[in-house]
């Protein structure tokens, strides 16, 4: 038996935690891949031969390190239950990278490397907007409310990881619900499986087994098929990363398109980075926010000058893996399986064997234990700040829908006209002011909601007024970076830090108030 003083290396926990973890991360390489051979075009040597060996290490050494914190803080603390930090692809800047820096330019250029060379240079800023940021994020931290911490996080939570996961599950209800119910019952109502089987792993079997049993008579649910495995093992060989200075910095050459999204989706990865620390710190475990912040940009940056154009991010999610039993050997575990992935070229494999729809109901799962944190670990008098904090992320999210819908139907919401859209009930301005820099918004509002509903009136005040800077520079309400931008939205801002500052000094409180701050109906 171990001394408290060595951590134990390996749970028997670690091994849901790792099914769980390791296809959360499989689906993120299995989307980029598609986007990178479907999207971009991209020839199958590069995807396969530099830009997955380079994620793949990536991937290894940002969850190894990320074991070895939670493996030091459990020498140091003689704790058994340290979770370590998830980590991988920030699958938001998958997205931006894609379609707003490497699409574009390969499409003007004619040329998907010249995309692949910009979406390096892209990743090549953000790596040291991490690492310098990391120095100031302990500051922030420490004098931000944690329902605002926690209250945006949860807003990403629900929009972005698990209304898509859940959509899916409905849409092939045989294979995903049926799987969401393995999971739920597992993780949440306690039953164990045959022989304490992972429940993970057990979900995935069957919903591939369903999957393709259907095929046999002629329903096909998820879509699989024999020639897809095929193709899918032409692509075995192995392959590891190579430098790509010389592409890092040939994508300089849009050096004027990079920057307008990397200097604020760098602070973005900065604030969801602070947010997920945070939300280990309330699930129990502390982690350094300098070492953390400044490790992603370290690791971001040796994946971008392999020739990798993802950012790396600690993930949203520590709670779900830490209460499914996960500790220090799942992190590296999943390491270690990835870089082989990556390495081998069997990602293609496992995708034409493994619906995609078999795996959402894990992600569906961390989604609903995020937002869920945000309300337990926090002041029942603070939801409403929670919730304010959601508004944001909500607006993004049905900007993002009817953006994807409009660009089907070959036009967009600047073609119909505000007007006519404002007629049906679509305020699509009020989305896209509300929703631009939603991770930045949210912390915002959150924060200033949580001060006032503890009668700090001043420091709401400074919130307010950091709002109103952040505006006026474009990285919150607004969709690009600049001087003087969303400018009614930054002055209401300057308003309402006079408004509360004055309050401060001069108001009284209602004299039936209840404790924290909330009033009494009048």
């Amino acid at each position: 038996m171990a001394s408290p003083s060595v951590p134990k290396l390996w749970s028997p926990g670690d091994w849901n935690a790792f099914f769980g973890f390791g296809t959360n991360i499989l689906v993120n390489l299995l989307v980029l891949t598609g986007l990178l051979r479907f999207v971009l075009k991209m020839p199958d040597d590069i995807v396969f031969g530099r830009i997955l060996p380079a994620t793949g290490l990536m991937l290894f050494l940002s969850t190894m390190y990320y074991a070895w914190l939670a493996y030091k803080l459990a020498r140091e603390t003689g704790r058994t239950d340290v979770c370590a930090l998830p980590s991988g692809v920030s699958v938001p800047h998958m997205f931006v990278v894609v379609f707003v820096i490497m699409l574009p330019i390969s499409l003007s250029s004619g040329d998907p490397v010249k995309g692949w060379e910009a979406g390096l240079a892209w990743v090549f800023i953000q790596s040291f907007v991490l690492i310098l940021g990391g120095f100031i994020a302990p500051v922030i931290r420490k004098i931000t409310p944690r329902a605002a911490l926690l209250g945006t996080l949860a807003g990403v939570s629900v929009a972005f990881i698990s209304l898509r996961p859940a959509l899916e599950m409905f849409m092939t209800p045989m294979v995903g619900v049926v799987c969401f119910a393995i999971i739920l019952a597992s993780w949440f109502g306690g039953v164990r499986y045959y022989k304490g089987i992972p429940a993970g792993l057990v979900a995935i079997a069957v919903g591939t087994l369903i999957a393709w049993g259907s095929n046999l008579f002629g329903l096909n649910y998820a879509h699989m098929s024999l020639d897809n495995v095929t193709v899918a093992v032409s692509n075995f060989g192995f392959s590891v990363p190579l430098p790509a200075f010389g592409h890092v910095f040939s994508g300089f050459e849009f050096l004027g398109v990079i920057l307008v999204t990397a200097i604020p989706f760098g602070i973005y990865d900065l604030v969801e980075a602070m947010d997920n620390v945070e939300s280990a710190a309330a699930g129990g475990d502390s982690f350094p926010t300098t070492k953390v912040l400044s490790a992603d940009g370290v690791i971001s940056l040796i994946g971008c000058m392999m020739g990798n154009p993802f950012i790396n991010a600690v993930y949203i999610g520590h709670p779900g893996w830490k209460a499914m039993g996960g500790r220090i050997g799942y992190s590296a575990a999943t390491g270690v399986m990835v870089l082989l992935l990556s390495w081998l070229g069997i990602i293609a494999l496992i995708a034409s064997l493994i619906p995609v729809v078999a795996i959402s109901p894990i992600l569906l799962y961390i989604g609903m234990l995020i937002g869920a944190q945000a309300f337990q670990e926090t002041p029942k008098s603070h939801a409403p700040a929670i919730m304010l904090a959601f508004m944001p992320h909500v607006a993004a999210w049905g900007k993002l829908q009817i953006d994807n819908a409009l660009s089907v139907a070959g036009t967009s919401a600047a073609t119909l006209g505000m007007d006519k859209l404002g007629q049906v009930g679509v305020l699509y301005h009020g989305l896209e002011v509300l929703g631009g820099g939603a991770i930045l918004g949210g912390l915002m509002l959150g924060a200033i909601a949580a001060l006032v509903i503890e009668r700090t009136l001043d420091k709401a005040a400074l919130f307010a007024l950091a709002g109103a800077v952040f505006t006026f520079f474009g990285l919150m309400h607004g969709e690009a970076i600049g001087i003087a931008q969303s400018l009614p939205v930054a002055s209401s801002y300057l308003v309402v830090a006079a408004m509360l500052w004055l309050a401060s000094k001069y108001a009284s409180f209602h004299p039936q108030a209840r404790a924290h701050g909330i009033a009494a109906a009048c």
